[in-house]
């Protein structure tokens, strides 16, 4: 995952144009819409200069300009505003234990279509890459003739190689070195690999760019599903670690000979925190554990086994507090309906063990963009080639014709 900082500022050398014009991709994108004049600004060039930006990305068919939507500041006319064109688009995938959601999600972030799906009971990666195609089939069949798709991410619960998208160790699929964006890219025939990502990472990903996180440079995203996981953002950049594998949090020795863990180990904190222990809290059935959510969206008041979760998880996320003193902590998954819930005990261990000057400095909090932060962190993903050089992006997709292939297949 490349770095989740605030997009950068261009330069006036024509030998990085290419450079420029994706940055100023990216802050149209990451905005939807923005006047020409804000533009200037953030990038720091001349008004010609983005002029001539703007009217390249439209002769590429992916900005158009529009009328004025903000208020005139100063004398002379309003600057026109620059918006997405909705044409190009990437596919992205949102692959967890106990589901599978595809969206097909233009510039700007808008999810122009989705659909979803169980996960293959046995989590054969061949069977899911299956899977993963017919959802794939159906949010492309409508999609218009000149659209074009300019890249695939998919979202997965496990530690990833980021050079080759290698699932190195995924222990709530029962994946070790699972080649698994090979396996996609086999079976729809793109010519640019899928890119992979951990669910944290790209939660925390979108968050920043999009939700609960605009702004803030120190941010934990923890995802709670069957397993839990951090995507760690630290001074505006993903915290990787030697082999990008950073973020485990849910495999940190909690419980000494605790629970047995997927892992392998006992007394990892998620065993305390994860779906299984949220779904023993409430009574929900291990068989059912998939409509978890639904589940917790019945429960109006905590039981003693569900304010004992809460204990688990605030006292975990002082752990998290006292090392990396972020500003913002968003709860994914179903920590996300579990923390209204439990918020009083989660908030009691936190002052209890956090220490007082971190603590006060963090938010801890929901997610801005509620239960599709992985799916649009996958989209994110998948739209960085373009956004680093979107003529070179286009350019190498101009032969493909996946609508059609996928349809066909």
């Amino acid at each position: 995952m490349a770095s989740a900082g605030r997009a950068g500022v261009g330069t006036n050398q024509e030998d990085v144009r290419r450079h420029n014009l994706g940055t100023a991709l990216g802050h149209v994108h990451r905005a939807g819409r923005i006047s020409r004049a804000e533009l200037t600004t953030r990038m720091g060039l001349n008004r010609s200069t983005i002029a001539g930006l703007v009217a390249e990305l439209e002769s590429l068919g992916l900005a158009d300009q529009a009328k004025p939507s903000g208020t005139r500041v100063g004398a002379g006319r309003p600057s026109v505003d620059v918006k997405v064109r909705p044409g190009a688009y990437v596919l992205a995938v949102d692959l967890r234990v106990d589901g599978l959601t595809v969206a097909r999600v233009g510039l700007g972030g808008v999810v122009q279509a989705r659909a979803t799906g169980p996960v293959p009971a046995n989590h054969d990666p061949h069977a899911i890459s299956e899977s993963v195609v017919e959802l794939m089939k159906l949010v492309v069949k409508d999609v218009e003739s000149r659209a074009v798709l300019v890249g695939v991410g998919v979202s997965v619960p496990g530690v990833i190689r980021s050079e080759d998208g290698l699932v190195r160790l995924a222990p709530n699929l029962g994946w070790r070195d699972v080649p698994f964006a090979r396996i996609v890219a086999d079976r729809i025939g793109t010519v640019a690999m899928p890119v992979l990502g951990n669910d944290a990472d790209l939660g925390a990903l979108a968050e920043h760019v999009r939700g609960a996180g605009v702004g803030v440079e120190d941010l934990i995203y923890l995802s709670g599903e069957v397993g839990v996981g951090a995507g760690i953002i630290v001074a505006g950049r993903k915290l990787d670690g030697a082999g990008g594998y950073a973020g485990e949090i849910g495999h940190l020795p909690f419980v000494p000979n605790g629970k047995l863990c997927h892992c392998g180990a006992r007394g990892c904190w998620e065993t305390e925190i994860g779906a299984p222990a949220i779904a023993l809290a409430i009574g929900c059935p291990s068989e059912r554990i998939g409509a978890l959510g639904e589940f917790l969206e019945g429960v109006h008041e905590a039981t003693p086994g569900l304010r004992t979760v809460g204990t688990h998880l605030g006292r975990g996320l002082a752990g998290a507090v006292n090392l990396l003193n972020p500003r913002v902590i968003v709860l994914g998954g179903y920590l996300r309906s579990l923390y209204p819930l439990v918020r009083d005990d989660v908030e009691n261990a936190l002052a209890i063990h956090a220490l007082t000057a971190p603590r006060e400095q963090v938010l801890v909090t929901l997610p801005g963009l509620g239960g599709d932060s992985v799916l649009q962190g996958a989209a994110e993903l998948a739209f960085e080639p373009l956004l680093a050089d979107p003529v070179g992006r286009l350019a190498a997709t101009a032969c493909q014709d996946v609508e059609t292939s996928l349809i066909a297949g």
